[in-house]
This record gives C-alpha cells, structure tokens and sequence, in this order.
C-alpha cells in the first residue's frame, strides 16, 4: 500500500487526490484547513468520488510515502508543520505549484534530493470544499529521473496524463510564457479579446516575449510559436472569460500569486542583466491595487 498525503484540497489538489484515491493500492490522506465529507469530482469522464481520510491539525498527521503540495506558493512556509509530520527518511515530496521556483521555496524544508517540482495544466474550479469541477483533460510534467518517473506513475491509471521529461526546465518557461499575459485581465478585471487594438497587443507582446527571453536566458528552449500562440489566445479571449488563477483570486479578492507568475520574470531579468519593463510595470499596478496579496520571498 502506498501512502499519499496531499497538503491543500482545493481545486488541484482535491482533483488530484480524488483521482488517486480510486487506486485501491493507494491510502490517500489531505491536509485541510476545515473538515471535508468527501471530494465530489465533476470530470470529463464522468463523476468521481472519494473519502479519503482529512486532518486538519499536523499534529495528527503520520509519515507517509508521499506528500503532494497544492497550496499556493505564498503558502510555502504554512506547510513546514505539515511536512514536519508527514516526511519520515524516504518520503518525497511533489510541489504542484505555479512559477519556476518550486525547489528554491521548499529546499530549506525538505532534503532537495527528495523534491520533485511538478509542472501542471489541469483546468478545473472549486465550487465548496470538496466539490470541484475539472473542465478539462490533466497534463502533468516532472523531471526524468528515480523520483519523477516514480511520481509519474502514481497516475497510469488516472485519466491524468504525467510523464518525466529531460527537460524539464524548457517545460516550465513553456507554461510561465503561456500564463504571464493573464496578468492584464486581472488588473483590467475584463476580457482582452473585446477590448483588443494595437495598443493592447503591443503589450501583450512584450509581456509574453520579456518572459521568454527570460526563460531562454535560464537554459529553456521557448520557442518564438509559444509567444505567438500565447498572443492569439489572448486576442480570442471571450467576454467573461476568467484568465487563470491570478484572475480568479483577483475577482474572489483573494491574494495572488503576482511574484510566483511575473515577479520572477522581473527578478530573474536583473539576474542576467535584461530589461523587462512590461512585466515590472504591471506587477507594480497590480500589487498597488488594494488586493490582498502576500510575495514569495
């Protein structure tokens, strides 16, 4: 029997644990602020429950095999008491979380040999605790490799599509370059696509390309079609349409995760001496926006 603890039921990480909670090999335990019931899944394929069993005080927690991470990065230091009790010698750690700077935000937590960063694109919304909807086919990427490839497995019989990958670093400046741009509606708090113009792409533009010569700059091969793409989706975006998570939290007033998402794109350009007055300009209005929100470092 394998055990796997997941530290923050919501949308992600209740979907993930509803999914490996239907292997029956799998003891899944959560760690949750308030009690659930159960986890109710509206997915793609159909309804899926679980009960697995939830603590919510990391005193009651034993060690286990694996931890899965799903908290917001803000929250990285929240989950040391919960780590605290379920990491034994060999228990793994998954981080799924948005950004580039999962091992550095864990690293003084758990041994970095027992990390694993996890890339994630799996669309789905919580709608009360323990009710989530998925709204779309789940892709996960994490590093090839004993650990990586031993967490990818965790899901060969979900309908939540993992695999290890060599280069790894590529996959996560591919998805950082993709949702970089989202930060414009949540500060517009409105869709892009009707009020789009040339002056709004021009923005986007730099946005997006900031965050790929970035990338490029770390060692990621991001391809001048993924800048491209990330701009056409931004121009087809519906009235209505909620662009990501930081566009989410923004609506709900929920803290957002501004430095995880672009502040590293700003951080990391002084690194290597390149400019990124787009995304620097934008961070500063939307931190300056009265929304609650709590950096990463």
């Amino acid at each position: 029997m394998t055990s796997i603890a997941v530290i923050g039921p919501g949308a992600i990480g209740g979907t993930l644990a509803a999914w490996l909670a239907q292997n029956p090999e799998f003891e899944v335990l959560v760690c949750a602020r308030t009690p659930l019931p159960d986890l109710v899944v509206e997915t793609p394929q159909g309804k899926i429950t679980a009960a697995p069993e939830v603590f919510t005080e990391p005193l009651q927690v034993r060690p286990v095999d694996w931890v899965i991470v799903a908290t917001k990065t803000y929250s990285a230091e929240a989950t040391a008491p919960w780590l605290a009790g379920l990491c034994g010698p060999d228990t793994r750690v998954a981080i799924v979380q948005n950004g580039v700077e999962h091992v550095r935000l864990f690293a003084h937590l758990v041994p970095e040999e027992r990390l694993v960063p996890v890339m994630i694109n799996l669309p789905a919304s919580r709608l009360a605790p323990g009710r989530i909807v998925q709204n779309r086919h789940g892709i996960i990427a994490v590093p090839s490799g004993r650990n990586g490839d031993a967490f990818a497995a965790l899901f060969a019989h979900t309908e939540i599509e993992a695999a290890a990958h060599a280069d790894f670093l590529s996959q996560l400046w591919v998805k950082l370059t993709g949702n970089c741009a989202a930060i414009v509606p949540a500060l517009t708090l409105r869709a892009t696509g009707p009020v789009w113009s040339d002056d709004m792409e021009a923005l986007i533009r730099a946005l997006v390309e900031e965050c790929a010569a970035i990338g490029r700059a770390e060692g990621a091969d991001v391809h001048h079609s993924v800048v491209e793409s990330t701009i056409e989706t931004m121009r087809n975006m519906k009235e209505g349409a909620i662009a990501g998570s930081i566009h989410a939290d923004r609506l709900a007033g929920n803290p957002m995760e501004i430095d995880a998402r672009n502040g590293v794109i700003v951080r990391l350009g002084e690194k290597h001496g390149i400019a990124t007055p787009a995304n620097r300009m934008l961070v500063t209005l939307l931190t300056a926006s009265g929304t609650p929100w709590l950096p990463t470092s």
